[in-house]
């Protein structure tokens, strides 16, 4: 198949939609309460094959929702993804498998952690592995496509799903069970899945793996960071409290085009004063964050275009580096 490079396809298993089994064909929304998911090796069974279509092996890891993911399991897939590489030379490309509430976040952090240089592609499905029309097994497949294409490599962490190829700092999860729910606003899809080939239009320009500065070698725990959502009427309570709980650093996912109420404003700018790193982020789900006289003035780091949730992420990282905010805004303008 043109584009294909020659290897195998790692698939790793983490749980999630794609893994899980209904009562029936009809449970498309309460499949969870049946507590049934495929391991990689039991997806890999069921899943139909084309003729040209590369080696794939499975590797064991988890089987559980994605809401119950987070940092150690991250590392772990750091690892994992880095001793497949390690230990199988013939390896072309890695598949996650994962649910789809954190699969954005997952594949961001990866996005800026891993150091394999073969493509890793994050995929999830709406739709339960036995539901009817699920597109669980055509993102699957998809995905290993995309993963074996030599198109693919260089491009960072990709997530595929609904036939589209994403860059993991784009995309976002914008329905709860709509086929079509990532998608990356503004900047769209990087590429496609067609039933010919997989083909690309785009090449993501901001920084990403396995050419990053972030190295959770060694790391146990990443510094805390706390999401506070603007509102109409609220106040400091929140802001107070994620102090309180020794938040290193903040993300105000503010009221659009990128400010917090002024309560909340006022306590976030006393605590940059006092050396917290507060990132200014917006609620509206797309377009950056400019930096404003006001949002210069309090010392706050502009998210760019990242969602609150990928903005956590950016900013954990880098606190296990420094907390110095001209390089920290610097880390948000390159990554």
């Amino acid at each position: 198949m043109r584009g294909m490079a020659q290897g195998r396809i790692a698939i790793v298993g983490t749980g999630g939609t794609i893994s899980s089994i209904g009562r029936d064909v009809f449970d498309l929304h309460d499949y969870d309460a049946t507590g049934k998911m495929l391991d990689a090796a039991e997806i890999l069974d069921r899943l139909p094959r084309g003729a040209n279509d590369p080696e794939c092996y499975p590797v064991p890891f988890l089987s559980v929702s994605s809401t119950r993911i987070g940092f150690p399991e991250w590392r772990s897939l750091v690892v994992l993804c880095g001793n497949i590489v390690e230990q199988d030379p013939g390896v072309a490309g890695i598949v996650i498998l994962h649910g789809t509430a954190t699969l954005e976040e997952t594949a961001f952090f990866l996005h800026l952690t891993l150091k394999v240089d073969v493509p890793v592609v994050v995929v999830g499905a709406q739709r339960p592995w036995n539901g009817l029309s699920s597109d669980a097994g055509l993102n699957l497949r998809n995905a290993i496509r995309v993963a074996a294409s030599d198109e693919a490599r260089g491009l960072g962490v990709l997530v595929l799903l609904n036939d589209e190829v994403h860059s993991a700092r784009d995309v976002t999860k914008g329905s709860t069970t709509r086929l079509h729910s990532f998608h990356s606003p503004v900047h769209g899809p990087i590429g496609q899945a067609d039933s010919d080939r997989v083909v690309f239009y785009r090449t993501p320009t901001r920084r990403r793996a396995p050419d990053t500065e972030f190295d959770i070698a060694g790391i146990e725990a990443l510094p805390r960071v706390d999401i506070l959502y603007a509102y109409a009427g609220s106040d400091d309570v929140l802001a107070k409290a994620a102090l309180a709980a020794g938040a290193e650093g903040i993300v105000s996912a503010g009221f659009a085009p990128g400010s917090p109420n002024p309560m909340e404003a006022a306590v976030l700018r006393e605590a940059a004063a006092a050396g917290t790193i507060i990132v200014q982020s917006t609620r509206a789900g797309s377009g950056r964050v400019l930096p404003t006289t006001e949002l210069v003035a309090a010392g706050f780091i502009s998210a760019d275009d990242l969602t609150p949730q990928k903005a956590r992420i950016l900013l954990a990282l880098a606190l296990i580096r420094t907390t110095d905010a001209a390089e920290i805004d610097r880390m948000f303008r390159t990554y």
